[in-house]
């Protein structure tokens, strides 16, 4: 392996004066003051870094497409504030990298679990009061450097870093009514490239591919408008959709701010964006639904994150980035990929002709986040 290779270069080039000695002959040997014994070579582990981490956080004014609730005024107020658990894995070893994030979201009341499908009421009109729903999302993104793979640095040159392949998955259910049970998969490469004061910003083109449920789209409850000879829509019997392939573009960033003077030096900035292409209705050839469920270009980011480096600031630099509090801001444009214009009128997220603002996420979010 590339980096285990140089490891084992430099001992040897330490010991390089012992093997020099040796040639010597006993009788220079005999004149040593102490004899010379050679230390064991320790190995070089596997994993270069192994960090672990665990965030609590708020979001404000988070959405869930087709939730939403009615203000004594009348509006529509498609808000839900939501608790996250998080835990994020990240590791460096010989070839590339890889990064783990599993977070459990719980909304408020305004997103509500089954049997409900929207506030007090479920699909037959019933009156009920259901609990907040929970999610849970995970993905993984694993990378394999070029520089490593062919013990070459030619993929280094200016600002870029690297150049790696990507791979990764996703993976999502919430017991919600709607009984998402989103899987998708990625494959490209990623371009990496340095930042002042140890910053860093990654660019991969991406092949996406998902599959999901969607129990709204069964028969029964698959609703009305379908583009076929009859107008007629037959629905998904089990509710599983498999979209088309499209293309995704995703970009994650982190800087410290150096620039501060020395006494102010705990903050750093970081963000994220993922650009997701239109990848159709997700219904099986000989099946119809209805023509709103098609997708458009979806936008999920985080394009600022405000961190303070509490450990730091505290207990001092060997505690760096121990404990962190950090405040960002959210923006998820065309959640899910469902089409969040005026001109769309698509009934998940305009009611009687007004947008209920479930479909377009805009929020403030704060945390904590400790490493172990």
């Amino acid at each position: 392996m590339f980096y285990r290779t140089k490891a084992l270069a430099a001992v040897a080039l330490a010991l390089a004066p012992l093997a020099t000695l040796a040639s010597m002959g006993s009788a220079a040997a005999a004149d040593l003051p102490v004899k010379v014994k050679a230390k064991p070579v320790a190995d070089v582990p596997f994993f270069f870094v192994n960090d672990n981490r665990f965030t609590y956080s708020y979001q404000f004014t988070a959405t869930d497409p087709g939730a939403f609730s009615v203000k004594p005024n009348g509006s529509l107020d498609g808000h839900t504030a939501k608790q996250v658990y998080s835990f994020t894995h990240f590791d460096v070893w010989a070839y590339g990298t890889n990064f783990i994030n599993l977070d459990l979201l719980k909304s408020d009341h305004n997103d509500p679990a089954s049997p409900c499908t929207n506030v007090g009421a479920t699909i037959v009109g019933d009156s009920e009061t259901c609990a907040g729903a929970a999610e849970f999302y995970g993905l993984i993104r694993s990378t394999f450097g070029w520089n490593q793979l062919f013990s070459t640095n030619q993929f280094t040159m200016g600002p870029l870093h690297n150049i790696s392949f990507e791979v990764g998955a996703d993976g999502e259910t919430e017991n919600s009514f709607l009984a998402p049970n989103k899987k998708d998969i990625v494959a490209g490469l990623q371009f990496a490239f340095d930042l002042p004061y140890k910053g860093y910003i990654d660019i991969a083109p991406l092949y996406y591919q998902e599959w999901n449920h969607n129990a709204f789209l069964a028969p029964g409850l698959v609703g009305s408008g379908c583009l076929t000879p009859t107008g007629a829509c037959t629905g998904i019997a089990d509710g599983n959709t498999r979209f088309d392939a499209t293309w995704a573009l995703e970009i994650n960033y982190y800087m410290d701010l150096g620039f501060l003077p020395e006494n102010m030096q705990y903050f750093a900035i970081s963000g994220r964006a993922g650009f997701y292409g239109p990848k159709g209705g997700g219904a099986p050839i000989g099946t119809a639904i209805q023509a709103s469920n098609a997708t458009k270009t979806e936008i999920n980011s985080e394009p600022i994150r405000l961190t303070f480096d509490m450990g730091k600031a505290i207990w001092g630099a060997k505690y760096s980035h121990e404990v962190d509090t950090w405040v960002a801001y959210r923006y998820w444009e065309n959640k899910f990929g469902l089409d969040d214009s005026e001109k769309s009128q698509n009934p998940v997220c305009y009611t009687n002709g007004a947008n209920n603002h479930s479909c377009t996420e805009k929020s403030v979010s704060a945390g904590v986040t400790v490493k172990f």
